[in-house]
């Protein structure tokens, strides 16, 4: 297996290896969501009233799919749209149990951090991410 291949098979892996962390925490509290509707969550948690297109460019997903992952927030009360100056473009906000979700998770999140972070240097963390930033480029994905 050539050095890329390696580098992406392991890509892959943290990302599941961070989505198995978070899951298996929301599973041990009965906190019925997924993965995918907490890094919605988190991206309003740092910047409510947002519409779904800046959602999908935070989160790196398609408006499609972010558009169900927002029903399903919805159906939960943790999110609502709102019209905004363009009716067909909805703002989405956290609702109050939204909001305090973030209480809830938040530990879990700096836990996960942490542990992540553990036995890795913020400088290789610093170059590892000017590298990820480069190959991104060269495959000219902004």
């Amino acid at each position: 297996m050539d050095l890329i291949s390696k580098f992406t098979k392991e890509i892959t892996l943290v990302n599941l290896a961070f989505k198995q962390f978070l899951q298996a925490k929301l599973r041990e509290n009965n906190i019925d969501l997924t993965f995918e509707m907490m890094q919605i969550l988190y991206c309003l948690w740092n910047k409510d009233g947002i519409n779904q297109q800046e959602i999908a460019n935070i989160t790196a997903k398609d408006k499609a799919s972010v558009t169900y992952v927002l029903d399903n927030l919805v159906k939960r009360d943790l999110v609502y749209r709102q019209e905004g100056v363009d009716r067909r473009n909805k703002i989405i906000y956290l609702t109050p149990g939204g909001k305090a979700m973030k209480k809830k998770v938040q530990p879990w999140i700096r836990a996960l951090n942490h542990t992540a972070k553990q036995n890795v240097a913020v400088e290789q963390l610093e170059d590892l991410i000017g590298v990820m930033t480069r190959i991104r480029k060269n495959l000219n994905v902004t």
